[in-house]
């Protein structure tokens, strides 16, 4: 029987998807016309149901946008050729790609214009790493492990540089610009870790975690990259742990011989979600504690087109 709950800080939100999701609610307050959203703003489920509900479309691509219609960039950001279909299609662009994700492109912009071929770790297929990879595809290579940096094979070893997802494993990244230094060992990097703050914090909170705790539990969507790397941390950390994307999906046998619930959630989780769970084990007689491992406080501004708007309103 779960006797504590040990709810840990940071979690949740983080920055970037605090200004993607303000992004859709201030822009369906502020425009009376259909507002469509390409791709999940965040990758959540139960805020992009939210935010439907509220009026915004969702849709997969510019294309089923009505020409000069109102289109929000997701979080994750967009390549350039989406932008340039938007344009073609005479769309009003409201960008929520977050700032962070925002400078990984700007790094592949500057390396490709160096001439270097960019190879960069994520994950194949995540919205990010697409976005990505559009800003330079003749010269960008993504590699997801240790292996394919081996089996790497690049025109000029002397001009190489990488750039990273920024929802990666703090550990997997390490070793894998380890393995990419031993391959070429004149390689570049960015002045400064890719990996966002709210991911690292994520982390290292839950290896904290995972100390204190029988079980933990990370709130978020299967899809949410830094939700997923939460849990790899956490089992890393000697913990045992599962994904759960709200109360619904906690498994009974999960529960068996647990005392103290450790309990953190993704930064595109929803603390309602969380405060549910809380809610549900309290009721059952469980108690509360919490542990703050590190504080937040960034903000990110609001696009300037929606900020101009909103000014004038």
């Amino acid at each position: 029987m779960v006797k504590k709950i040990l709810l840990v800080s940071p979690r949740g939100f983080c920055a970037g998807v605090v200004r993607a999701v303000d992004v859709v609610r201030i822009a369906l307050d502020t425009f009376t016309d259909p507002l469509y959203v390409r791709r999940e703003i965040i990758h959540n489920p139960h805020v992009v149901r939210e935010l439907g509900e509220k009026g915004a479309i969702f849709v997969d691509s510019v294309e089923d946008v009505p020409e000069g219609g109102r289109v929000i960039f997701s979080a994750h950001g967009v390549s350039p050729e989406v932008r340039e279909k938007a344009q073609a299609r005479s769309l009003e662009v409201i960008d929520a790609t977050c700032p962070l994700v925002t400078k990984v492109h700007v790094e592949a912009v500057r390396y490709a214009k160096q001439d270097y071929t960019i190879i960069l770790i994520g994950h194949d297929g995540h919205d990010e790493v697409i976005g990505t990879m559009g800003e330079a595809p003749k010269q960008i290579r993504l590699v997801e492990t240790i292996e394919d940096i081996e089996d790497l094979e690049v025109e000029d070893p002397e001009r190489v540089a990488y750039i990273t997802q920024t929802t990666l494993s703090l550990q997997d990244t390490r070793e894998m610009v380890e393995a990419l230094r031993k391959k070429f060992p004149s390689v570049k990097g960015p002045p400064s870790d890719d990996i966002c703050y709210a991911t690292e914090n994520r982390q290292v909170a839950v290896r904290d975690l995972a100390e204190s705790s029988d079980l933990i539990l990370v709130v978020g969507a299967a899809h949410s990259s830094n939700s997923v790397r939460m849990v790899e941390e956490a089992r890393r950390a000697g913990g045992s742990a599962y994904l759960v994307e709200d109360l619904g999906a906690i498994q009974d046998e999960w529960l068996e011989g647990v005392e103290t619930l450790g309990l953190t959630s993704g930064a595109s989780a929803p603390e309602s979600l969380v405060q549910e769970i809380v809610t549900f084990f309290q009721d059952q007689g469980a108690t509360l504690e919490e542990l703050v491992v590190r504080e937040e406080d960034v903000q990110f501004a609001l696009p300037s087109n929606l900020q101009a708007r909103v000014s004038h309103t």
